[in-house]
């Protein structure tokens, strides 16, 4: 009896350490049935999801279980500055997957942003991309290749990053960058705004005189959470990071939209930064 028991303990606790890691391992794997969502704006908004308030931009529900339930969604976007026009789009979520919502915001036409979601495709060796933009019948360039106009669905594109590029008569020029994943088809939705192009060639340009020599405004780097401020190409969250700066230096200012500020940094790069985290002085 004494050696049953040496024997019969061992196996209570194997069996019982192996139930644990079944149960563990269930739980760790299961499919949730919920997604992921991302909104950033600019500048700040509401976010309403099927009509209820669920936070201020930018916001993410990246993590379990405040995550999305999967499936339609209504998305609204309402900007805490006054005058400006909400945004509202239907959305979908999929299981384990990012969804990501970026506006910015202005009257009108003047608005834009675009809506990045993936989807499961049947070929896991394929790497598919959807471009569909409002307005329709946009020229698309895929890392400087020109490949169509909106609708445009591409398939065998390498896993990677990528650059979008889309050009319209009459509407600004926009730029996204994303990632193509195998098994995956990556659907962007873009919406463009009217007005002058973002391109180099329409930009116009200015001659300095000695008066703007002499008199130049500056904005002074405040404290940030990380103790670093993100420099981007571009005056929204979605722009690409090009550099960093210091809280206490101070830049010049060349320019100022919707809460962002266009500095020149000490290589004689420009970039944009958030005007929440500078203050302007002459």
């Amino acid at each position: 009896m004494r050696l049953f028991k040496k024997i019969l303990i061992p196996i209570l606790f194997i069996l019982l350490a192996f139930s644990i890691f079944l149960i563990f391992s269930y739980f760790l794997n299961r499919d949730t049935g919920k997604g992921a969502l991302q909104v950033t704006s600019v500048p700040k908004s509401k976010v309403y999801l099927d009509g209820k308030l669920i936070g201020d931009a930018p916001l993410c529900k990246c993590e379990y279980p405040n995550m999305v339930d999967v499936g339609e969604h209504d998305i609204r976007l309402v900007p805490e500055e006054a005058g400006l026009d909400p945004f509202e789009e239907k959305i979908t979520i999929s299981p384990s997957v990012l969804t990501v919502v970026d506006r910015t915001f202005g009257t009108g036409a003047l608005s834009e942003g675009s809506v990045i979601t993936l989807n499961k495709i049947a070929d896991k060796n394929d790497a598919q991309i959807l471009v569909i933009s409002f307005p329709d019948k946009v020229q698309v360039s895929l890392d400087n290749n020109l490949l169509g106009i909106t609708p445009l669905a591409l398939k065998n594109q390498t896993e990677s990053d990528h650059e979008i590029k889309l050009t319209k008569e009459g509407y600004k020029d926009k730029v996204i960058r994303i990632r193509a994943i195998k098994g995956y088809r990556l659907d962007a939705t873009v919406f463009l705004s009217t007005g002058q192009s973002s391109s180099p060639s329409a930009q116009p340009t200015s001659v300095p005189t000695p008066t703007s020599a002499v008199k130049v405004t500056q904005v002074i780097i405040s404290e940030t959470p990380t103790g670093f401020l993100r420099v981007r190409d571009s005056g929204s969250l979605a722009g690409a990071e090009i550099g960093q700066v210091t809280p206490g230096e101070k830049y010049d200012l060349l320019n100022e939209e919707n809460g962002w500020y266009q500095i020149k940094l000490k290589d004689g790069k420009t970039g944009w930064i958030s005007s929440e985290y500078a203050t302007k002085e002459q």
